[in-house]
Protein backbone atom coordinates (compact mmCIF):
# COMPACT_ATOMS: atom_id res chain seq x y z
CA UNK A 1 0.00 0.00 0.00
CA UNK A 2 1.83 3.44 -0.95
CA UNK A 3 -0.31 6.23 -1.41
CA UNK A 4 1.39 8.77 -4.75
CA UNK A 5 -0.65 11.58 -2.57
CA UNK A 6 -2.20 12.80 0.72
CA UNK A 7 -5.77 12.91 -0.45
CA UNK A 8 -8.75 12.17 1.47
CA UNK A 9 -10.30 9.14 1.20
CA UNK A 10 -13.65 9.41 -1.14
CA UNK A 11 -16.12 8.69 1.87
CA UNK A 12 -13.82 10.68 4.81
CA UNK A 13 -16.28 12.38 6.98
CA UNK A 14 -19.07 10.44 6.30
CA UNK A 15 -20.90 8.56 9.31
CA UNK A 16 -23.12 5.15 8.88
CA UNK A 17 -24.54 3.54 11.42
CA UNK A 18 -24.39 -0.37 10.53
CA UNK A 19 -27.60 -2.01 12.07
CA UNK A 20 -27.04 -5.19 10.08
CA UNK A 21 -25.63 -8.81 10.98
CA UNK A 22 -24.32 -11.65 9.06
CA UNK A 23 -23.16 -11.12 5.55
CA UNK A 24 -25.02 -9.07 2.81
CA UNK A 25 -25.31 -5.73 5.21
CA UNK A 26 -21.92 -6.15 6.74
CA UNK A 27 -20.36 -6.48 3.31
CA UNK A 28 -22.18 -2.76 2.10
CA UNK A 29 -20.75 -1.79 5.18
CA UNK A 30 -17.29 -3.05 4.69
CA UNK A 31 -17.41 -1.50 1.53
CA UNK A 32 -17.45 2.00 2.49
CA UNK A 33 -15.21 1.70 5.87
CA UNK A 34 -12.88 1.08 3.21
CA UNK A 35 -13.91 3.82 1.57
CA UNK A 36 -13.59 5.98 4.21
CA UNK A 37 -16.69 6.20 6.17
CA UNK A 38 -16.60 5.89 9.52
CA UNK A 39 -18.69 2.81 10.22
CA UNK A 40 -20.35 2.17 13.32
CA UNK A 41 -21.25 -1.19 14.25
CA UNK A 42 -24.26 -2.09 16.43
CA UNK A 43 -24.86 -5.29 18.13
CA UNK A 44 -26.53 -6.62 20.50
CA UNK A 45 -25.17 -7.71 24.13
CA UNK A 46 -24.10 -11.24 22.58
CA UNK A 47 -22.58 -9.60 19.24
CA UNK A 48 -23.26 -10.31 15.74
CA UNK A 49 -24.20 -14.10 14.80
CA UNK A 50 -21.77 -14.41 12.35
CA UNK A 51 -19.10 -13.79 15.23
CA UNK A 52 -19.45 -17.37 16.01
CA UNK A 53 -19.41 -19.67 12.88
CA UNK A 54 -17.62 -22.69 12.63
CA UNK A 55 -14.92 -23.91 12.39
CA UNK A 56 -11.91 -21.49 12.12
CA UNK A 57 -11.66 -18.40 14.87
CA UNK A 58 -9.13 -16.13 16.14
CA UNK A 59 -9.61 -14.80 19.80
CA UNK A 60 -13.08 -16.37 20.11
CA UNK A 61 -14.44 -14.47 16.45
CA UNK A 62 -15.03 -16.92 13.52
CA UNK A 63 -13.06 -16.27 10.34
CA UNK A 64 -16.30 -15.68 8.71
CA UNK A 65 -17.07 -12.35 11.20
CA UNK A 66 -13.40 -11.06 10.15
CA UNK A 67 -13.52 -11.56 6.47
CA UNK A 68 -16.65 -8.83 6.77
CA UNK A 69 -16.02 -6.68 9.41
CA UNK A 70 -12.52 -4.52 8.98
CA UNK A 71 -12.40 -0.87 9.70
CA UNK A 72 -15.53 -0.70 11.74
CA UNK A 73 -15.93 0.01 15.20
CA UNK A 74 -18.55 -1.73 17.57
CA UNK A 75 -20.90 -0.10 19.81
CA UNK A 76 -22.97 -3.00 22.14
CA UNK A 77 -26.59 -2.04 23.10
CA UNK A 78 -29.74 -3.42 24.23
CA UNK A 79 -32.09 -2.50 21.80
CA UNK A 80 -35.10 -4.29 24.15
CA UNK A 81 -34.25 -1.60 26.81
CA UNK A 82 -36.03 1.69 26.58
CA UNK A 83 -32.42 3.41 27.33
CA UNK A 84 -30.91 1.64 24.42
CA UNK A 85 -33.34 2.11 21.79
CA UNK A 86 -32.79 6.30 22.52
CA UNK A 87 -29.75 5.90 22.51
CA UNK A 88 -29.99 4.64 18.88
CA UNK A 89 -32.33 7.21 17.93
CA UNK A 90 -30.60 9.91 18.90
CA UNK A 91 -27.57 8.68 17.06
CA UNK A 92 -29.61 7.60 13.89
CA UNK A 93 -30.39 12.01 13.71
CA UNK A 94 -26.56 12.11 14.06
CA UNK A 95 -25.27 10.01 11.13
CA UNK A 96 -25.53 10.40 7.34
CA UNK A 97 -26.98 7.18 6.38
CA UNK A 98 -28.17 3.78 8.23
CA UNK A 99 -27.70 0.32 7.08
CA UNK A 100 -30.05 -2.11 8.02
CA UNK A 101 -31.34 -5.97 7.42
CA UNK A 102 -33.66 -6.66 9.53
CA UNK A 103 -36.75 -8.26 7.95
CA UNK A 104 -39.62 -5.45 6.76
CA UNK A 105 -41.42 -4.49 9.91
CA UNK A 106 -39.22 -5.65 12.77
CA UNK A 107 -37.31 -2.19 13.42
CA UNK A 108 -40.97 -0.26 13.59
CA UNK A 109 -42.37 -3.09 16.20
CA UNK A 110 -39.30 -2.76 18.29
CA UNK A 111 -40.19 1.16 18.12
CA UNK A 112 -37.77 2.45 15.31
CA UNK A 113 -40.12 3.70 12.68
CA UNK A 114 -38.04 3.86 9.13
CA UNK A 115 -40.29 6.89 8.08
CA UNK A 116 -40.99 8.55 11.49
CA UNK A 117 -37.42 9.11 12.22
CA UNK A 118 -36.22 9.89 7.99
CA UNK A 119 -39.09 12.80 8.90
CA UNK A 120 -36.92 14.34 11.59
CA UNK A 121 -33.93 14.07 9.67
CA UNK A 122 -34.37 14.97 5.88
CA UNK A 123 -31.02 14.57 4.99
CA UNK A 124 -30.77 10.81 6.15
CA UNK A 125 -30.18 7.88 4.16
CA UNK A 126 -31.72 4.57 5.16
CA UNK A 127 -30.36 1.36 3.23
CA UNK A 128 -33.04 -1.56 3.59
CA UNK A 129 -31.72 -4.95 2.87
CA UNK A 130 -33.96 -7.74 2.56
CA UNK A 131 -34.67 -10.85 1.31
CA UNK A 132 -37.95 -10.03 -1.39
CA UNK A 133 -38.26 -5.88 -0.31
CA UNK A 134 -40.05 -3.90 1.82
CA UNK A 135 -43.51 -4.30 -0.16
CA UNK A 136 -43.40 -7.77 -1.41
CA UNK A 137 -45.94 -10.08 -0.99
CA UNK A 138 -43.43 -12.70 0.39
CA UNK A 139 -41.69 -9.84 2.98
CA UNK A 140 -42.15 -12.15 5.59
CA UNK A 141 -40.34 -14.60 4.17
CA UNK A 142 -36.96 -15.69 5.68
CA UNK A 143 -34.35 -15.76 2.86
CA UNK A 144 -30.65 -16.40 2.99
CA UNK A 145 -28.47 -16.85 0.54
CA UNK A 146 -29.12 -20.38 -1.17
CA UNK A 147 -32.56 -19.59 -1.38
CA UNK A 148 -32.57 -16.38 -3.53
CA UNK A 149 -29.84 -18.47 -5.12
CA UNK A 150 -32.00 -20.93 -5.78
CA UNK A 151 -35.44 -18.83 -6.46
CA UNK A 152 -33.86 -16.85 -8.72
CA UNK A 153 -32.97 -19.38 -11.13
CA UNK A 154 -29.03 -19.16 -11.05
CA UNK A 155 -28.91 -22.96 -9.01
CA UNK A 156 -30.92 -23.89 -11.96
CA UNK A 157 -28.00 -22.77 -14.04
CA UNK A 158 -24.89 -24.10 -11.96
CA UNK A 159 -23.79 -27.45 -12.09
CA UNK A 160 -22.81 -29.92 -15.02
CA UNK A 161 -25.47 -30.35 -17.58
CA UNK A 162 -26.40 -34.20 -16.57
CA UNK A 163 -25.84 -33.38 -12.72
CA UNK A 164 -28.15 -31.55 -10.22
CA UNK A 165 -28.63 -27.81 -9.21
CA UNK A 166 -26.03 -26.78 -7.18
CA UNK A 167 -24.84 -23.79 -5.14
CA UNK A 168 -22.70 -21.09 -6.57
CA UNK A 169 -19.84 -21.44 -4.11
CA UNK A 170 -19.70 -17.86 -3.12
CA UNK A 171 -22.16 -16.47 -1.35
CA UNK A 172 -23.38 -14.40 -4.20
CA UNK A 173 -27.18 -13.77 -2.94
CA UNK A 174 -25.39 -11.66 0.02
CA UNK A 175 -22.24 -10.42 -1.52
CA UNK A 176 -24.50 -9.23 -4.66
CA UNK A 177 -27.10 -7.65 -2.19
CA UNK A 178 -24.68 -5.61 -0.57
CA UNK A 179 -22.91 -4.45 -3.68
CA UNK A 180 -25.87 -2.80 -5.15
CA UNK A 181 -26.93 -1.60 -1.64
CA UNK A 182 -23.28 -0.25 -2.06
CA UNK A 183 -23.79 2.06 -5.26
CA UNK A 184 -27.25 3.06 -4.01
CA UNK A 185 -26.12 4.45 -1.07
CA UNK A 186 -23.42 6.62 -2.84
CA UNK A 187 -25.83 7.57 -5.43
CA UNK A 188 -28.03 8.91 -2.61
CA UNK A 189 -25.40 10.41 -0.95
CA UNK A 190 -24.09 12.43 -4.67
CA UNK A 191 -28.11 13.47 -4.74
CA UNK A 192 -28.12 14.52 -1.22
CA UNK A 193 -25.64 16.90 -2.22
CA UNK A 194 -27.65 18.20 -5.04
CA UNK A 195 -31.02 17.90 -3.98
CA UNK A 196 -30.49 18.28 0.33
CA UNK A 197 -33.05 15.60 0.59
CA UNK A 198 -32.15 11.81 1.51
CA UNK A 199 -33.49 8.88 0.15
CA UNK A 200 -34.77 5.44 1.63
CA UNK A 201 -33.05 2.90 -0.27
CA UNK A 202 -35.33 -0.39 -0.94
CA UNK A 203 -32.64 -3.86 -1.88
CA UNK A 204 -33.98 -6.91 -2.13
CA UNK A 205 -31.58 -10.27 -2.23
CA UNK A 206 -33.76 -11.62 -4.81
CA UNK A 207 -34.16 -8.63 -7.39
CA UNK A 208 -29.72 -8.39 -7.06
CA UNK A 209 -30.07 -12.24 -8.05
CA UNK A 210 -32.49 -11.94 -11.16
CA UNK A 211 -30.55 -8.73 -11.91
CA UNK A 212 -26.90 -11.03 -12.26
CA UNK A 213 -28.95 -13.55 -14.70
CA UNK A 214 -27.82 -10.81 -17.45
CA UNK A 215 -28.01 -12.45 -20.69
CA UNK A 216 -29.96 -15.46 -19.71
CA UNK A 217 -32.70 -13.66 -18.49
CA UNK A 218 -32.80 -12.16 -22.10
CA UNK A 219 -32.46 -15.23 -23.79
CA UNK A 220 -35.60 -16.59 -21.57
CA UNK A 221 -37.97 -13.38 -21.98
CA UNK A 222 -37.29 -13.20 -25.57
CA UNK A 223 -36.36 -16.11 -26.91
CA UNK A 224 -38.65 -18.29 -24.68
CA UNK A 225 -35.43 -20.43 -23.74
CA UNK A 226 -35.41 -22.53 -20.50
CA UNK A 227 -31.41 -21.90 -19.56
CA UNK A 228 -29.69 -25.28 -18.30
CA UNK A 229 -27.12 -26.02 -16.03
CA UNK A 230 -23.86 -24.84 -17.87
CA UNK A 231 -21.03 -26.88 -16.42
CA UNK A 232 -17.91 -25.11 -17.26
CA UNK A 233 -19.15 -24.06 -20.40
CA UNK A 234 -21.43 -21.39 -22.51
CA UNK A 235 -24.53 -20.98 -24.23
CA UNK A 236 -23.64 -19.27 -27.26
CA UNK A 237 -19.56 -19.75 -27.96
CA UNK A 238 -18.61 -23.55 -27.95
CA UNK A 239 -15.27 -22.39 -27.28
CA UNK A 240 -15.69 -20.84 -23.98
CA UNK A 241 -15.49 -23.50 -21.98
CA UNK A 242 -12.59 -26.21 -19.98
CA UNK A 243 -11.37 -29.14 -21.16
CA UNK A 244 -9.58 -31.81 -19.36
CA UNK A 245 -5.36 -32.19 -20.11
CA UNK A 246 -3.27 -34.93 -19.83
CA UNK A 247 -2.62 -34.82 -16.27
CA UNK A 248 -6.33 -34.28 -15.06
CA UNK A 249 -6.03 -30.51 -14.52
CA UNK A 250 -8.61 -28.12 -16.34
CA UNK A 251 -7.84 -25.59 -18.38
CA UNK A 252 -9.97 -22.87 -19.64
CA UNK A 253 -10.19 -21.19 -22.80
CA UNK A 254 -12.37 -18.29 -23.84
CA UNK A 255 -11.89 -18.51 -28.07
CA UNK A 256 -15.02 -16.18 -28.65
CA UNK A 257 -13.63 -14.05 -31.94
CA UNK A 258 -12.65 -15.66 -35.27
CA UNK A 259 -8.98 -14.64 -34.69
CA UNK A 260 -8.62 -16.86 -31.38
CA UNK A 261 -10.73 -19.54 -32.87
CA UNK A 262 -7.40 -19.96 -36.00
CA UNK A 263 -5.59 -19.34 -33.03
CA UNK A 264 -6.88 -22.39 -30.77
CA UNK A 265 -6.76 -24.42 -33.93
CA UNK A 266 -3.15 -23.65 -34.48
CA UNK A 267 -2.18 -24.38 -30.21
CA UNK A 268 -4.15 -27.67 -30.96
CA UNK A 269 -1.95 -28.56 -34.56
CA UNK A 270 -5.43 -29.01 -36.36
CA UNK A 271 -5.41 -26.29 -38.40
CA UNK A 272 -7.65 -28.32 -40.67
CA UNK A 273 -10.36 -27.42 -38.10
CA UNK A 274 -10.27 -23.16 -39.17
CA UNK A 275 -11.31 -24.39 -42.47
CA UNK A 276 -13.88 -27.11 -42.07
CA UNK A 277 -17.26 -26.54 -43.64
CA UNK A 278 -18.72 -27.57 -40.22
CA UNK A 279 -16.98 -24.92 -37.68
CA UNK A 280 -16.47 -22.06 -40.29
CA UNK A 281 -19.15 -19.43 -38.37
CA UNK A 282 -19.76 -18.34 -34.73
CA UNK A 283 -23.42 -20.69 -35.26
CA UNK A 284 -22.02 -22.94 -37.26
CA UNK A 285 -19.89 -24.40 -34.20
CA UNK A 286 -22.16 -23.27 -31.91
CA UNK A 287 -24.98 -25.44 -34.20
CA UNK A 288 -22.22 -28.66 -34.23
CA UNK A 289 -20.50 -27.97 -30.76
CA UNK A 290 -21.12 -31.73 -29.94
CA UNK A 291 -19.23 -32.61 -33.16
CA UNK A 292 -16.72 -29.60 -32.36
CA UNK A 293 -16.14 -30.91 -28.73
CA UNK A 294 -15.32 -34.63 -29.55
CA UNK A 295 -12.65 -33.48 -31.98
CA UNK A 296 -11.13 -30.58 -29.17
CA UNK A 297 -11.61 -32.76 -25.57
CA UNK A 298 -9.29 -35.81 -26.84
CA UNK A 299 -6.97 -33.27 -28.28
CA UNK A 300 -6.66 -31.81 -25.04
CA UNK A 301 -5.57 -35.35 -23.54
CA UNK A 302 -2.32 -35.00 -25.52
CA UNK A 303 -0.93 -32.87 -23.22
CA UNK A 304 -0.33 -31.18 -19.97
CA UNK A 305 -2.44 -28.59 -18.59
CA UNK A 306 0.55 -25.48 -18.29
CA UNK A 307 1.88 -26.83 -21.59
CA UNK A 308 -1.39 -26.18 -23.46
CA UNK A 309 -1.82 -22.90 -21.54
CA UNK A 310 1.87 -21.68 -22.39
CA UNK A 311 1.05 -22.74 -26.16
CA UNK A 312 -2.62 -21.07 -25.96
CA UNK A 313 -0.93 -17.93 -24.89
CA UNK A 314 1.47 -17.84 -27.63
CA UNK A 315 -1.40 -18.20 -30.49
CA UNK A 316 -3.61 -15.35 -28.63
CA UNK A 317 -5.95 -17.34 -27.27
CA UNK A 318 -7.29 -16.40 -23.54
CA UNK A 319 -6.78 -19.34 -20.88
CA UNK A 320 -6.33 -19.93 -17.25
CA UNK A 321 -5.72 -22.95 -15.26
CA UNK A 322 -8.19 -23.71 -12.99
CA UNK A 323 -6.79 -23.16 -9.41
CA UNK A 324 -7.75 -23.76 -5.82
CA UNK A 325 -8.62 -20.92 -3.64
CA UNK A 326 -4.93 -21.27 -1.60
CA UNK A 327 -3.70 -21.06 -5.68
CA UNK A 328 -5.08 -18.19 -6.39
CA UNK A 329 -4.97 -16.39 -3.18
CA UNK A 330 -0.22 -16.66 -3.49
CA UNK A 331 -0.93 -16.28 -6.88
CA UNK A 332 -2.54 -12.54 -5.94
CA UNK A 333 0.54 -12.20 -3.82
CA UNK A 334 2.72 -11.24 -6.91
CA UNK A 335 -0.60 -9.51 -8.70
CA UNK A 336 0.96 -6.11 -7.66
CA UNK A 337 -2.80 -4.91 -6.45
CA UNK A 338 -2.06 -5.45 -2.28
CA UNK A 339 -5.41 -7.88 -2.71
CA UNK A 340 -4.19 -9.76 0.47
CA UNK A 341 -4.34 -7.36 3.59
CA UNK A 342 -2.74 -7.93 7.00
CA UNK A 343 -4.71 -6.75 10.36
CA UNK A 344 -3.17 -7.07 13.76
CA UNK A 345 -4.63 -7.33 16.94
CA UNK A 346 -3.63 -5.55 19.82
CA UNK A 347 -2.12 -8.91 21.24
CA UNK A 348 -0.51 -9.59 18.20
CA UNK A 349 -1.78 -12.12 17.15
CA UNK A 350 -2.05 -11.13 13.12
CA UNK A 351 -4.24 -12.14 10.08
CA UNK A 352 -4.67 -12.17 6.61
CA UNK A 353 -7.96 -11.47 4.62
CA UNK A 354 -9.17 -10.26 1.02
CA UNK A 355 -8.90 -6.51 0.90
CA UNK A 356 -10.48 -3.99 -0.78
CA UNK A 357 -10.60 -3.97 -4.67
CA UNK A 358 -11.15 -0.65 -5.22
CA UNK A 359 -8.40 1.16 -6.44
CA UNK A 360 -8.15 5.17 -7.22
CA UNK A 361 -5.41 6.12 -9.43
CA UNK A 362 -2.99 8.68 -7.17
CA UNK A 363 -5.25 8.00 -4.32
CA UNK A 364 -4.40 6.40 -0.60
CA UNK A 365 -5.79 3.43 0.22
CA UNK A 366 -7.29 2.67 4.13
CA UNK A 367 -5.03 0.43 5.70
CA UNK A 368 -7.06 -2.20 7.51
CA UNK A 369 -8.01 -2.32 10.97
CA UNK A 370 -8.81 -5.79 12.55
CA UNK A 371 -12.41 -5.98 13.31
CA UNK A 372 -13.60 -4.99 16.52
CA UNK A 373 -14.43 -6.53 19.97
CA UNK A 374 -18.55 -6.83 21.01
CA UNK A 375 -18.47 -2.85 22.28
CA UNK A 376 -14.96 -2.35 21.81
CA UNK A 377 -15.59 1.55 20.87
CA UNK A 378 -18.89 2.03 23.18
CA UNK A 379 -17.54 5.22 25.11
CA UNK A 380 -15.68 6.39 22.11
CA UNK A 381 -18.22 6.38 19.74
CA UNK A 382 -20.74 7.88 22.37
CA UNK A 383 -18.04 10.97 22.96
CA UNK A 384 -17.22 11.44 19.40
CA UNK A 385 -20.76 11.23 18.06
CA UNK A 386 -23.04 12.73 20.56
CA UNK A 387 -20.50 14.49 22.77
CA UNK A 388 -21.43 12.06 25.93
CA UNK A 389 -19.27 12.44 28.93
CA UNK A 390 -17.62 9.46 31.11
CA UNK A 391 -20.76 10.01 33.88
CA UNK A 392 -23.40 9.62 31.27
CA UNK A 393 -21.59 6.69 29.48
CA UNK A 394 -21.10 4.60 33.15
CA UNK A 395 -24.90 5.66 33.80
CA UNK A 396 -26.00 3.77 30.71
CA UNK A 397 -23.69 0.76 31.37
CA UNK A 398 -25.46 0.88 34.76
CA UNK A 399 -28.62 0.37 33.63
CA UNK A 400 -28.01 -2.29 30.98
CA UNK A 401 -28.65 -0.02 27.84
CA UNK A 402 -25.01 -0.76 27.14
CA UNK A 403 -23.77 -4.43 27.17
CA UNK A 404 -20.75 -4.89 29.40
CA UNK A 405 -17.29 -3.27 27.64
CA UNK A 406 -14.93 -5.84 26.07
CA UNK A 407 -11.23 -5.49 25.41
CA UNK A 408 -10.37 -3.22 23.06
CA UNK A 409 -9.31 -4.75 19.37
Amino acid sequence: MSPTTDISLPLQGFKVLDLTTFLSGPYCTQVMADLGADVVKVESPNGDSSRHIPPHFVNNDSAYYLANNRNKRSLAVDLKSEEGLALIQKLIATVDVVVENFRPGVLARMGLDIEALRASTPGLIWASISGFGQDSPWRDRPAYDMIVQALSGVMSLTGEEQGRSVRLGIPAGDTVAGLYATIAINAALADRARSGQGRHIDIAMLDCQLAMLSYQSAYSLIAGTVPGRQGAGHDSIPTYRSFTARDNRDVVITANTERMWKGLCMALELPELSTDERFATGDLRLTNRQELWDILEPAFLTRDAEDWATRLQQHDVPTALIKNVPEALEDSRHSGRDMISGMTHTDGTKVEVVGNPIHFTGGERKAPTYPPACGADTSAVLNDWLQMDAPEVEALFATGALAQRKAST
